[in-house]
């Protein structure tokens, strides 16, 4: 962990408008507001498009050049001067910035925060007089979440060229192409929204989502990854029978075989294990009558780490343990792998800019990998990326009850301000 600054040591104050800020958080959560204290502002929603006009007149009073882009992202520039040191024709741009959409009743700061305080960054260093050099963009990307089942990352993906399909459907059966135009997105044009060429840097302020930071009583989080990811569907397929003439030595049951799968999904995470986290999110059991012993079962696995060698380690590992287990139980066990996301990391440069402008505000902070996934693992496709995390009370987020103290949302925006002022003074 890094101290805060000594007594008495420099601190570099960007003038960022806090209660403002705040005040504007409040008003957003406002939008899809939910008796529970919650927000729902679902991608592609009345709501969420009532968020995205309102920050978007936020960013126009900033001095920013606002559009909604063809796959509905909302895109503040600004354009420095023709003087400038770098010149806008050469220098790369600054990014920086998060998404508006919730998910089903949840946080009001989840996303918003990272957009909001980007906003307020840039306004309070132009508003300071600061010069800039680098173009610079504040994104709220459109549906970072996975509206209605959908992959998610909508948004982002298309800045990155590597949009989701237009025809791929959600629950209801309603395509991203519909989706896109019914929210003042244009998906004929899908292709204009990718992006021509890199970035100097992207960054994304967002709450930590998770109890490390509130446990240790650290203001700042300094990410060092966003990790991968493998989404295993397990199928055990035993033999139904009935419960109660079924000799116990002759059951090829199948949700013992899952029960004991499932604690070998457990077996492969934590200190010392092959990878950091594994979960066994589902679980599915047919006929699912008390009195018939099961004869299948489905499982839904999650295995994170910020090591892709490590993940195919514990995939390739799993395979054998649960061969074994097959064989233990007279079931057939098949695995398949039915999502992979490589980790991001973040640029060790960049990662340092944030550390330097935590300590002229005399912060403390440490650093830590993410293990929720982020727009800034698929903006890292076009530059170096960074993150910086603010406390979750309780590591609650997706949630009515997340929150984040006021003094840590401001001072997690006016780190960032620094980062961005420090960053555009960087050629290239």
């Amino acid at each position: 962990m890094s101290q805060a600054a000594p007594a008495g040591s420099p601190r570099n104050d960007p003038g960022l408008d806090g209660p403002r800020l705040l005040a504007r958080l409040a008003e957003l959560a406002a939008v899809g507001a939910e008796p529970s204290g919650g927000v729902s502002r679902l991608a592609y929603s009345a709501a969420d498009v009532a968020g995205r006009d309102l920050v978007a007149s936020w960013m126009a009073a900033a001095g920013l050049v606002v559009e909604v882009d063809a796959a509905c992202n909302l895109i503040g520039r600004l354009e420095p001067p023709p003087d400038a040191g770098a010149g806008p024709a050469r220098a790369k741009p600054l990014v920086v910035g998060s998404h508006l959409d919730t998910v089903v009743d949840g946080g009001r700061l989840d996303g918003a925060y990272g957009v909001v305080a980007a906003v307020e960054a840039v306004a309070a260093l132009t508003a300071a007089g600061h010069r800039w050099r680098h173009p610079v963009a504040v994104v709220a990307f459109a549906n970072e979440e996975g509206a209605g089942g959908t992959d998610g990352f909508d948004g982002s993906r298309a800045i990155a060229g590597r949009p989701n399909p237009l025809d791929g459907t959600d629950r209801h059966g309603v395509s991203l192409g519909r989706r896109l135009d019914g929210a003042g997105g244009r998906s004929g044009e899908q292709a204009s929204a990718a992006w021509p060429g890199p970035v100097a840097a992207f960054l994304e302020l967002h709450i930590e989502q998770g109890p490390v930071l509130d446990e240790a009583g650290i203001p700042l989080g300094v990410v060092t990854g966003i990790t991968g990811r493998r989404s295993l569907d397990v199928v055990i397929e035993g033999r139904a029978n009935h419960a109660g003439t079924t000799p116990m030595d002759l059951r090829r049951d199948a949700l013992v075989a899952a029960a004991r799968a499932i604690l070998a999904v457990e077996a492969v995470a934590g200190p010392g294990q092959m990878v950091r986290v594994a979960t066994t999110g589902t679980v599915e059991v047919w006929p699912d009558v008390r009195n018939v012993v099961p004869g299948r079962a489905r499982l839904g696995v999650d295995l994170r780490d910020l090591d892709d060698t490590a993940l195919d380690r514990a995939v390739a590992h799993l395979r054998e343990v649960l061969a074994g287990i097959a064989a233990a139980t007279g079931t057939d066990i098949t695995v398949t792998v039915d999502g992979i996301q490589p980790p991001a990391p973040a640029d060790e440069g960049l990662m340092a800019v944030l550390e330097e402008s935590a300590g002229e505000r005399g912060l403390a902070h440490t650093r830590l990998a993410s293990g929720a996934g982020h727009d800034a693992q698929v903006m890292a496709a076009l530059g170096p990326m960074a993150m910086l995390f603010v406390p979750s009370r309780h590591g609650v987020s997706h949630s009515p009850r997340e929150h984040t103290d006021a003094a840590h949302l401001v001072a997690g925006a006016e780190v960032l301000a620094l980062a961005l002022a420090r960053l555009d003074q960087r050629a290239g």
